[in-house]
């Protein structure tokens, strides 16, 4: 049986962000897959990573228990918002104390890259954006994407990794909207 765990990044409960996150459980809930959720904007902790790497911080139980999620989880699927070309400052604090060294990649002494933790698990990144797709791919070179795809999740040996790319949000209709809540609803279906 498939875990699927879903990651919101956005900080509105009241964002489109969460209805997408919805859509897709509801999709996922028509399997026998186990469905797990993390909103980021619930959980109870310092998003500074205080001592960088040089000495641990604490972890909160509300990380404790984000961490036992992802480690459980076959399918993880994150949904976020693409804001100034990266994404939120929460989310960012999130991945900085949560994906740690011996909790999802373990350094080796004399080599470049680690050994990857969270082999065997795959994703599926959902992001929104007021910038057009093509503009992104383009001229940015998808920097949000690849920093947390390449940077984050491959580099802790998650693969494949898909992108659902949702642009523009701002000005958008309701029947666009509708759309791909509706895809998203398909995706959760097909647990992809």
């Amino acid at each position: 049986m498939k875990r699927v765990l879903l990651i919101n990044g956005h900080p509105d409960k009241q964002s489109y962000n969460y209805a997408l996150s919805e859509a897709y459980k509801k999709g996922a809930e028509k399997t026998n897959a186990i469905i797990s959720q993390i909103n980021i904007a619930d959980l109870d902790f310092d998003p500074n990573l205080k001592f960088g790497y040089r000495k641990r911080s604490e972890l909160e139980p509300d990380l404790i228990n984000a961490i036992e999620k992802i480690q459980k989880a076959d399918h993880i699927i994150w949904i976020f918002p693409m804001w100034w070309y990266g994404y939120p400052a929460l989310m960012k604090g999130f991945i900085d104390r949560t994906f740690l060294p011996g909790i999802t990649y373990e350094p080796i002494e004399g080599k470049s890259l680690p050994n990857k933790l969270l082999k065997g698990k795959t994703s599926r990144i959902i992001i929104t954006s007021d910038t057009p797709k093509w503009y992104d791919y383009f001229f940015m070179k998808s920097p949000a994407i690849r920093q947390f795809k390449k940077g984050t999740l491959q580099f802790c040996g998650i693969q494949p990794i898909k992108t659902t790319y949702i642009s523009p949000i701002k000005n958008s209709s309701s029947n666009f909207r509708k759309n791909w809540l509706d895809k998203i609803s398909v995706l959760g279906e097909q647990l992809k």
